[in-house]
């Protein structure tokens, strides 16, 4: 034999405990959880607000920064351009130097110089570190 037992329970027994209830505890307890979800929502708006001010913060905060930082690059351009200007000057002051014959053998001389000079200074370093040591 095999017996069926429902677990439902019936639709009367969940209505039962309404019939109990007075006409005004069932407005009270409608309008108490109204009173709840409007703290709740309350609550969330707050904690919202908290978190709009803290982003717009932020964004401000990025802002400047970012003012900041091109304002720097401003500067690093200008003086970049300055220095480019600069050194284009002396890259034509060079070309004219080196398109006379005479120029390119005076500034050959200076160059063969001071390697002569470079290398005498050194071999001499080196002979006083043998003679003392």
């Amino acid at each position: 034999m095999s017996y069926r037992r429902d677990n439902r329970p019936s639709r009367s027994s969940l209505v039962d405990g309404f019939d109990s209830l007075e006409e005004g505890g069932l407005r009270a307890s409608s309008s108490y959880s109204r009173e709840i979800n409007e703290q709740d929502n309350d609550k969330a708006m707050e904690t919202l607000h908290d978190k709009v001010s803290f982003l717009k913060r932020l964004t401000g905060d990025i802002h400047e920064e970012v003012e900041s930082h091109n304002q720097l690059l401003d500067r690093v351009g200008n003086k970049m351009d300055a220095s480019r200007g600069m050194m284009m000057g002396t890259m034509d002051r060079f070309k004219k130097v080196f398109e006379k014959k005479s120029a390119r053998k005076t500034c050959s001389y200076v160059g063969y110089f001071t390697l002569a000079f470079i290398f005498i200074y050194y071999l001499i370093r080196i002979l006083g570190y043998f003679t003392l040591g």
